[in-house]
């Protein structure tokens, strides 16, 4: 171990920098907003929870902007990015008046966003929200999937990756 800290010291930086060491799968979390306008926007804390029910379980910043409609809608697909969709899925890191510009999703069950460039995706309907933390998780009833064989888009210590050889 190149650095041990007590657990009461840990600073920010250092504690993103350990959480960044898992390897981690990309999601674009999408719904529906005001007006019925998509939103959607990058997850990572995405988690499978029980095959019976089938659910599911993410989580959003409190102080983010997309909060508000993942709330008031209680739909939402969760797509699992593919490698090949790096580009599409940076459109979804950042605040955007539009993200949804030339990306090519249709409407899933409750009508929210399915992306299909995704390699996998999961519809779902919120059964519960927890806050914990500066985190509101979201915990969802799968109620459709989808999945099609391509590799998966990686997330390593800040960086977008792909995978490598099979071991």
């Amino acid at each position: 171990m190149s650095e041990e800290t007590e657990l009461d010291q840990i600073d920010a930086r250092l504690l993103r920098d350990v959480f960044g060491c898992f390897a981690t799968g990309v999601t674009v979390v999408t719904s529906l907003g005001e007006n019925r306008k998509p939103v959607g926007l990058v997850v990572n804390s995405f988690s499978s929870v029980s095959l019976d029910p089938p659910q599911i379980l993410w989580s959003i910043g409190l102080n983010s902007p997309s909060r508000e409609a993942f709330c008031a809608h209680d739909g939402f697909a969760v797509n699992i990015m593919g490698a090949g969709a790096k580009d599409e899925t940076m459109r979804f890191c950042n605040p955007a008046e539009d993200k949804f510009s030339g990306v090519d999703w249709w409407a899933g069950h409750y009508g929210v966003p399915v992306l299909r460039s995704a390699l996998a995706t999961l519809e779902c309907r919120t059964e519960k929200r927890i806050i914990s933390g500066d985190h509101e998780i979201f915990i969802g009833r799968v109620l459709r999937v989808d999945h099609q064989d391509v590799a998966p888009l990686l997330f390593h210590r800040g960086r977008f990756a792909e995978m490598g050889e099979a071991l």
